[in-house]
C-alpha cells in the first residue's frame, strides 16, 4: 500500500502543524487534481474466487459507505423480515421507548412468526422492539407501525420516505414486517445503507446485539423468553448483528456485521441457502483483504485561511472527525483539502469551510468537514469597539 501522508508528524508546535498542513495541501492537489467520485460507486476488484452463492450479496465499511463486496447488489429482490431493520429504525427515531403500545385486532393473530401478542395487550416500545428484532415477531411490526404511523399505510409511506432520504432508491416497502406482499423490495446495496443508518443508533445497536431477552406476557404467570435467530452473535469473533429472514419467496436472507480493530463492516445476503456460513466466509475476505487507515486525526490544524472584511486577517482551521477509510495492500492513496481561496466575514466558531477528502487508486473513500476553530467579526464600527472592549477588559 502506497500512502502518502505529508500530516503523519503533527507535533505539538501549533506553527509546524499549520506549516505541514500546507505542505499537505500543496502535495495533494499535485498528486490529484481530477474531479471526485460519489463515495460507494468505486470498482471493487474482487479477490479471486470471491464469487457469493446468495442470488445478491453486498458488504461495505459502516463509517465511510465504502464498498468491499458486491455481487448483483443493484438486484431488486424481496427480503422477508430483514424489513424489520427500517421498522426498527423508524420506531425508534420517531417514538419513546417508554411509550406503551397496544395490540390491535390488526396486530393480533399475524401468520407467521409471532410474539403472540394478545388482543388489546399493550407493551412498552422497547419490549416490542426486542420481539421484533430478537423473535421477529409480525405482529409486533404492525402493532408498532400502527403505533408510530398512526396505521400500516400512514406507516409504510414514512418507511418508503426515510429509505429515499437514505438514498436507497431502488427500494420499496409494502409490508411493515416482510410479508409477501406486491411491490415489496430492496437491494443488497440499499439494505446495506439502510442498516448502517440503524447502527448509528445505540439503541439498535443494543437490540440486535442481545442474545436473550426476557419480556412480560398478559395473562400469563411467566415472561416471553426471546431467543436472537442469529447464530452469528455467538459463532463469529466480534459480531455485531443484525437481523435474519425467510419466506418461501424471499429465501433466506440475512443482514450482518461485524467490528474487529477500528474497521466494522455491515453486509446482506439475499436469497442464500447457506446465509450464516456465506456471511462469514464474505466477512473473512474483507477483514483479510482491507485494513482501517487514518490519514489525518480528528482536531488535526489545517492551514489558516484569509478572511475578507473581518476584524483579523485570518481563521485557523481544523479536521473534524478521523479522516480514515479501509484501503488494500495495493492500493495508492492521496488526500485533497478542497478549500476556498478565501472567506468573508463574518465566520463563527464550527463553520464548516470544506473538506478534507481521501482518495485510493483517485477514487473518492472517505472525507470530513474542515471547520473553523476560531470566529472572526465582520469589520464594522460596532465590532472594533467591541473589540477595543474586549482588550480594555483584559488589560483592566
Amino acid at each position: 500500500m502506497t500512502v502518502r501522508n505529508p500530516l503523519r508528524a503533527i507535533g505539538a508546535s501549533r506553527r509546524l502543524a499549520r506549516i505541514m498542513a500546507a505542505a499537505l495541501f500543496v502535495c495533494a492537489l499535485m498528486v490529484y487534481n481530477g474531479t471526485g467520485f460519489a463515495l460507494g460507486e468505486e470498482t471493487i476488484d474482487l479477490p479471486a474466487g470471491a464469487l457469493s452463492s446468495a442470488k445478491a450479496a453486498f458488504v461495505m465499511e459502516i463509517n465511510t459507505g465504502r464498498p468491499l463486496f458486491s455481487w448483483n447488489a443493484g438486484t431488486k429482490l424481496p427480503m422477508a423480515s430483514t424489513t424489520k431493520i427500517m421498522t426498527a429504525l423508524l420506531a425508534l427515531e420517531m417514538g419513546n421507548m417508554d411509550d406503551m403500545v397496544t395490540a390491535s385486532r390488526n396486530a393480533y393473530g399475524v401468520p407467521g412468526t409471532s410474539i403472540y401478542l394478545q388482543l388489546g395487550e399493550s407493551l412498552a416500545l422497547r419490549d416490542m422492539l426486542l420481539g421484533l428484532m430478537l423473535a421477529s415477531g409480525n405482529d409486533a411490526a404492525v402493532a408498532i407501525a400502527e403505533h408510530i404511523g398512526g396505521s400500516v399505510d400512514g406507516f409504510l409511506a414514512l418507511m418508503n420516505d426515510r429509505a429515499a432520504r437514505l438514498g436507497a432508491y431502488d427500494t420499496r416497502f409494502n409490508s411493515p414486517n416482510g410479508l409477501p406482499a406486491a411491490d415489496h423490495y430492496t437491494t443488497a446495496q440499499d439494505l446495506a445503507k439502510i442498516t448502517a443508518a440503524a447502527m448509528r443508533l445505540p439503541a439498535f445497536r443494543e437490540i440486535v446485539g442481545t442474545q436473550r431477552a426476557t419480556i412480560p406476557w398478559m395473562d400469563h404467570d411467566y415472561d416471553r423468553v426471546l431467543t436472537n435467530k442469529n447464530r452469528l452473535l455467538a459463532e463469529y469473533q466480534g459480531a455485531t448483528g443484525i437481523k435474519t429472514g425467510f419466506t418461501n419467496a424471499a429465501g433466506r436472507c440475512l443482514v450482518f456485521g461485524a467490528k474487529r480493530g477500528d474497521m466494522e463492516i455491515v453486509g446482506v445476503v439475499l436469497n442464500c441457502s447457506n446465509w450464516f456460513d456465506e456471511a462469514a466466509r464474505l466477512m473473512d475476505i474483507c477483514f483479510g483483504q482491507y485494513t482501517m487507515i487514518r490519514m489525518l486525526g480528528d482536531g488535526d490544524a489545517v492551514r489558516p485561511l484569509a478572511v475578507r472584511g473581518g476584524i483579523g486577517g485570518s481563521v485557523p482551521l481544523k479536521l473534524q472527525g478521523d479522516l480514515s477509510a479501509p484501503l488494500s495492500k495495493n492500493e495508492s492513496v492521496s488526500v485533497r483539502l478542497d478549500l476556498p481561496d478565501e472567506l468573508r466575514a463574518p465566520v463563527a466558531i464550527g463553520d464548516t469551510v470544506g473538506f478534507a477528502r481521501m482518495y485510493a487508486n483517485g477514487a473518492l473513500v472517505a472525507e470530513r468537514p474542515i471547520i473553523a476553530s476560531a470566529a472572526v467579526e465582520e469589520r464594522s464600527y460596532f465590532g472594533a469597539l467591541r473589540q477595543i472592549m474586549k482588550r480594555w477588559l483584559l488589560l483592566a
